[in-house]
């Protein structure tokens, strides 16, 4: 048997303002971006020269959902972007204005900052000792 994670949702309050932030400002490519039945679409993003697991823009469509936005980890670093030079990647988000919660520090696995989206969901970008 052969499995993999290739698709994760992230409930957000509007599928442009998102697919903007992770497309335009971290740089993800965007794989699909299809409308469905009710208003809904399928949007599914990725890193860029990533061939791990994708993220599936989710719209918010209740009251329940609209409170998960931002918090669907619980305050937890709940997502981890992983990076081939910590360095460049760090100083271009800075540039284009991504909100960093803590300075650059050197673990013994690596490289690592947590930043927030927009919505307040935290994320590791890292980069792993060789």
């Amino acid at each position: 048997m052969s499995q993999s994670l290739f698709l994760v949702a992230l409930v957000v309050d509007d599928y442009d303002r998102a697919k903007a932030f992770y497309c335009d400002v971290l740089g993800f490519d965007c794989l699909q971006d299809e409308v469905q039945p009710g208003g809904k679409r399928w949007v599914v993003i990725r890193p860029k020269g990533g061939g791990g697991a994708a993220l599936l823009l989710a719209q918010a469509a209740s009251d329940s959902q609209r409170a998960a936005i931002g918090n669907q980890t619980g305050g937890r670093v709940g997502f981890f972007l992983k990076t081939d030079d910590f360095a460049r990647d760090h100083a271009a988000m800075l540039a284009k204005g991504v909100k960093f919660r803590e300075e650059p520090r050197h673990e013994v696995y690596g490289t690592v900052a947590v930043f927030a989206d927009p919505y307040g969901n935290t994320w590791d970008l890292i980069q792993h000792s060789s």
